[in-house]
């Protein structure tokens, strides 16, 4: 779940600056009194979710003058390359916010601590079994994950009411097929009037997103050997997904072409104009969509369809959760792990979920009454995220080479025509399982 960055002007080069800082200025340090200090690495960005850190961190540090925790403003950008820049050089921050998704180079290549007798009890029992897997693997536990982004339909409501197309619901979610009619309907090419597309596939970073969301259709594209080992497959099941974005795109003409090569925010001008009558998205961006929708643009947000004969009803989604891990080179790890029990208790997961328009991992965060709400999409995020499962991508050594050189350009390539279903097999399983038996071995 990388987050994009929306910061601009000098709020984006405080970030920068501060994210530099990672390099020379973390580390567990005193002030001379004697007090520990740790420093707490975040990334939250937005304005509400940068104040809700903040003030959980005064709140510590007021109430337990024994440990000291220290505030570092850091940037989802390049995190990985500069944190691990920061493990290499002994410069750490003791206090990590990152993405599950990192964890895994981080864990195994010893620079994180194992959780696994850190955590008190009350924290392992506050989070669902299905939530601590996505942190959990070789045998540790790096991280604690707390908050989490589903993916949901966001709709132009006025453009459905007229077509006479009833909403889904959370009880009873389009299937993909009936997706794929909806769409049909709402595509419109003819010369006496604007062009419209039913939907619009934001596909610059492909591969997370056709992962976790092959899920649905009974697929993971990513398996494991007996031995525990990677092994890339694209069956039937795996290739359902892709087929169906390639199908709106190249054969129905329901998904715009030119929306391959956006990022999620790049869609949503087209979407406020009617370019776009659906937009399948992370939950978070309902946040932008109510900040810069034009005056009695009426939009809802509708639960991300469903597949047939499918696990979980065809609900189930992969997730690659925020976590807080320790340092294994921070100096008080125990200390370092009660700061975040302190940090993921329930109500101050709530706040922290709706600074960042996210959901909360916590079971009893997700029946707060403030997220099951309908507005702003507030309780169908919470209902589909009941169905939210560790990504195949997680625990994966290996995987980002795979991303970056095998399976980024090879679904760009397949989403846009430029390859057929066969090609797409040949460069993501024997292309891919090659890098993995390199990591295997």
């Amino acid at each position: 779940m990388r987050r994009r960055t929306l910061l601009g002007g000098a709020a984006a080069t405080a970030a920068a600056a501060a994210s530099s800082s990672l390099l020379t200025g973390c580390g567990a340090s005193g002030d001379g009194s004697g007090v520990p200090t740790l420093d707490f690495l975040s990334l939250a960005w937005q304005k509400e979710s940068m104040a809700a850190n903040k003030a959980l961190v005064a709140q510590w540090n007021k109430n337990h003058p024994e440990v000291h925790v220290r505030y570092v403003q850091g940037s989802w950008d390049n995190v990985h390359d500069q944190l691990l820049t920061s493990f290499e050089g002994g410069a750490a921050p003791d206090i990590i916010h990152d993405e599950a998704i990192d964890l895994t180079d981080f864990g195994y290549g010893g620079y994180l601590a194992d959780l696994t007798d850190l955590i008190p009890a009350d924290l392992r029992r506050r989070i669902p079994d299905s939530a601590w897997a996505t942190s959990r693997f070789g045998g540790g536990l790096y991280g604690v994950p707390f908050l989490q982004e589903p993916w949901v339909l966001i709709a132009n409501r006025t453009l459905l009411d007229r077509a006479g197309i009833a909403l889904p619901t959370e009880e009873r979610p389009w299937s993909w097929a009936e997706f794929e009619d909806v769409a049909k309907e709402l595509t419109h090419h003819g010369s006496g009037g604007a062009e419209r597309f039913g939907t619009a596939w934001a596909m610059k970073s492909p591969v997370n997103a056709t992962v976790n969301l092959s899920m649905s259709m009974g697929g993971r594209i990513l398996y494991r050997r007996k031995d525990g080992t990677p092994e890339v497959r694209l069956g039937a099941a795996d290739s359902a997904f892709p087929e169906l974005i390639r199908r709106q795109v190249r054969t129905d003409r329901t998904a715009s072409p030119s929306a391959l090569g956006m990022g999620g925010g790049d869609t949503l001008p087209g979407f406020f104009a009617g370019r776009y009558a659906m937009l399948p998205l992370g939950f978070s961006y309902r946040q932008q969509v109510q900040q810069q929708a034009p005056d009695h643009f009426d939009w809802v947000t509708l639960p991300l369809p469903v597949g047939t004969r499918a696990p979980d009803g065809g609900r189930a989604q992969g997730v690659s959760p925020q976590t807080l891990s320790v340092a294994k080179s921070c100096p008080h790890p125990k200390e370092a792990a009660a700061f975040i029990a302190f940090m993921t208790q329930t109500a101050h997961l709530v706040q922290l979920a709706r600074g960042d328009w996210l959901v909360p991992t916590g079971d009893a965060a997700l029946h707060d009454p403030s997220l099951n709400t309908a507005k702003d999409g507030w309780s169908t995020g919470v209902a589909v995220a009941q169905h939210l499962t560790a990504s195949p991508v997680l625990g994966m050594r290996g995987y980002p080479e795979w991303k970056d050189k095998i399976a980024t350009p090879a679904l760009q390539r397949y989403y846009s025509g430029g390859t057929d279903l066969d090609g797409l097999r040949g460069q993501l399983v024997r292309d891919g399982n090659r890098i993995f038996e390199r990591y295997r071995n």
